[in-house]
């Protein structure tokens, strides 16, 4: 319990001394940038989910198009 307490004071600090920070001009700036580099990053990691999951439509559709073909086969 005294550690959650020591963590929910020290993301309380850390809140404070952004908002401070955030107040001149170099630390909105340094802010700005941190939140265009994390933007950035998610964008990645969509664009690389997206990727991903056509690859694996594709080949779920390719393995359903070689089944649907031997069980033509099997069946003649």
């Amino acid at each position: 319990m005294k550690n959650v307490l020591w963590l929910i004071v020290g993301v309380g600090i850390g809140f404070i001394a952004a908002h401070q920070v955030n107040k001149t001009p170099q630390g909105r700036a340094f802010f700005d940038d941190v939140d265009a580099k994390a933007k950035e990053f998610s964008g990645a990691i969509v664009d690389g989910y997206k990727a991903r999951e056509a690859e694996l439509r594709s080949a779920v559709a390719e393995a359903e198009d070689v089944i649907a073909d031997l069980s033509k086969r099997s069946k003649s």
